[in-house]
């Protein structure tokens, strides 16, 4: 079990709120915490190693939430914005791109300083993603390999455009399983 394999604590909508609902708690949780945390959610695939590779990227962005994986599928409006970056950050040998929104939940870390800001500015009509980083209004950091991939089954929560996700959901880049 995933929550097992992190030492992680488990926030469980046995009621079906929804992502949205779900994200808004685990902040919540976040915010009781004396340390910064992950949130990942039931259908990441984290690398081997992930326990300690976030650290780096945390620390390097005291302020920025740090999104550990970014993906294809949706949403689809950005994927050309992603491809040009990652590009750009492979000339400049960069190693994270930024965007200006959260675009997937699987796996973030919100800064513990913003987290209350966060709180104050959630938006519980939009996606659990867009939440997240839209409340906090600073850029998302995004490394350029994520560090957890995404499993790609059938969403459990229907979603409000009614249309059937037949995109893939699969890292734009994986980062190398450490041992």
């Amino acid at each position: 079990m995933l929550a097992d394999s992190l030492n992680a604590c488990l926030l469980i909508d046995e009621e079906n709120h929804g992502a949205n609902w779900n994200h808004c708690r685990a902040i919540v949780w976040a915010s009781q915490q004396d340390c910064r945390v992950e949130i990942v959610e039931d259908d990441g695939l984290p690398v081997t190693g992930f326990a300690i590779l976030p650290q780096e990227w945390v620390a390097k962005f005291p302020d920025n939430i740090c999104s550990f994986y970014f993906g294809t599928g949706r949403p689809p409006q950005y994927h050309k914005q992603i491809a040009a970056s990652l590009i750009e950050a492979d000339k400049k040998q960069g190693d994270y791109i930024t965007m200006e929104r959260l675009l997937h939940g699987v796996c973030y870390s919100p800064p513990p300083n913003g987290i209350s800001t966060i709180l104050k500015n959630w938006n519980q009509t939009e996606a659990a993603d867009y939440s997240v980083g839209d409340a906090l209004g600073h850029p998302i950091i995004y490394p350029c390999y994520s560090l957890v991939g995404h499993a790609d089954g059938l969403p459990v929560e229907q979603h409000p455009y009614n249309t059937p996700r037949i995109e893939r959901h699969r890292a734009w880049r994986l980062a190398r399983q450490i041992v």
